[in-house]
């Protein structure tokens, strides 16, 4: 009979370790924290306290260009150009860069993200998802994912910036292979999954700077409107303007999209918590922040060592790549009381769930998300009495990475 060890499997993208990855996180923490996978060529840090004083630490660094540029410079070799609007678009990025850097284009391009502004949104966050609730509330049943999770996000994200609406349909097109670039699912072919991010991020970017020169013409009162104002004030330049605009474009919606699912189903396959939710809709910021915690749409976050260093006795050499697990954190037992149990009454004053990250770094765009969620399950839950997952249809999971997990299709019926 094979032992403990040899049973354990320390490929953190095992399909194994993909598809059912708390065994793995709590082997980790409670056996090596901060451990380092050959097989990902990285370090992995567990504890909720490590993940913390990580995004603190100074010495590890948000600039990842080199890491991209070793994992996709054999792909300029196969095609010259392949990555060329990728590289671009990254080195402008904000999320690429580290202290008073980092800072000035933050203050930048945080204008619109104040909790009163956010606030104002919420009710054009209602409406849209009353709207696509009532689509399909006739027909007694509906993919989640198809019908509101991959729809609400961008159309509020897509609002926020002032993109007209015709031109949402191609805001679509683009975010799906930058995504699946960003992400790939072992096994794929990497080099069409270049071509065609690359193609996107290409044509998002033409399509942003020409919205940025109309807006310079005709000023609205979104968000990007205000961003442009801050670019012609000196405070960042037109390749930073461009590039963030993205940035946010994508993110602002990729993970969102993903938490709706995970934390609809959280709540199905909790009745106990559900029937709590749908008596007391009170509860619905301590619901979400437990959505978050207990079942985040990002599992890691990378850094590169800036420095030599030591971490619980580990030597973390200038130039390694380290993965902060955010979900590992959120079920540690040492920060959470009865970690993995799923309690929407869990006090969310005090839910410092590492779902948005930590630090200088903290999801810029997490106000927002939270309005989201909380407007969405609202409306789900009052609009669809009786919701419950599918039992003749089965979910489909994507946890083809480390960085993104959600459903690929979450059937459901009331």
């Amino acid at each position: 009979m094979a032992s403990e060890a040899e049973q354990f499997d320390g490929n953190p993208v095992s399909p194994k370790n993909l598809l059912e990855p708390l065994p793995f996180y709590k082997r980790l923490r409670e056996a090596d924290p901060v451990y380092w996978s050959d097989a990902v060529h990285a370090w992995f840090v567990t504890r909720y306290d490590d993940v913390l004083n990580c995004f603190r630490d100074p010495r590890l660094s948000a600039n990842r260009m080199a890491f991209y540029q070793a994992q996709l410079g054999p792909l300029e070799q196969i095609g010259p150009g392949l990555i060329d609007n990728l590289m671009w678009s990254l080195t402008h990025q904000m999320s690429m860069r580290d202290g008073s850097e980092h800072i000035r284009m933050r203050r930048q391009t945080s204008v619109g993200f104040s909790p009163q502004a956010l606030d104002a949104w919420r009710p054009a966050i209602r409406q849209t998802a009353e709207q696509l609730v009532e689509r399909v509330k006739q027909q007694g049943r509906m993919d989640v994912v198809k019908a509101v999770s991959t729809q609400l996000p961008p159309i509020v994200i897509a609002e926020f910036l002032g993109i007209p609406r015709e031109d949402r349909d191609k805001f679509l097109e683009w975010s799906h292979p930058i995504a699946d670039f960003n992400a790939p699912a072992a096994g794929t072919d990497v080099v069409a999954l270049a071509r065609e991010g690359n193609k996107a991020i290409g044509e998002l970017t033409q399509y942003l700077k020409g919205l940025i020169e109309e807006r310079r013409h005709n000023p609205g009162h979104d968000a990007l409107s205000q961003m442009v104002q801050a670019q012609e004030a000196g405070r960042m330049t037109l390749n930073e303007l461009v590039s963030n605009t993205s940035l946010i474009l994508f993110a602002g919606h990729t993970t969102t999209t993903d938490q709706i699912s995970n934390g609809l189903y959280a709540l199905l396959t909790h009745p106990e918590e559900l029937q709590k939710l749908q008596s007391d809709l009170g509860l619905v910021k301590s619901a979400v922040e437990e959505m978050l915690r207990f079942s985040p749409a990002v599992p890691f976050m990378h850094r590169i060592a800036a420095e030599t260093f030591e971490l619980r006795g580990k030597t973390i050499k200038k130039g390694d790549v380290v993965f902060m697990g955010l979900a590992a954190a959120n079920r540690d037992p040492q920060a959470f009381p009865d970690p993995d149990r799923f309690d929407i009454s869990r006090d969310h004053l005090h839910n410092k769930h590492m779902a948005f990250t930590f630090g200088p770094h903290h999801c810029i765009g997490a106000g927002l998300a939270r309005r989201e969620l909380e407007i969405t399950f609202e409306v789900l839950l009052t609009l669809l009495p009786g919701l419950r997952l599918d039992e003749e249809q089965a979910p489909q999971l994507k946890c083809h990475s480390l960085m993104f997990r959600g459903f690929e299709s979450l059937p459901v019926r009331w």
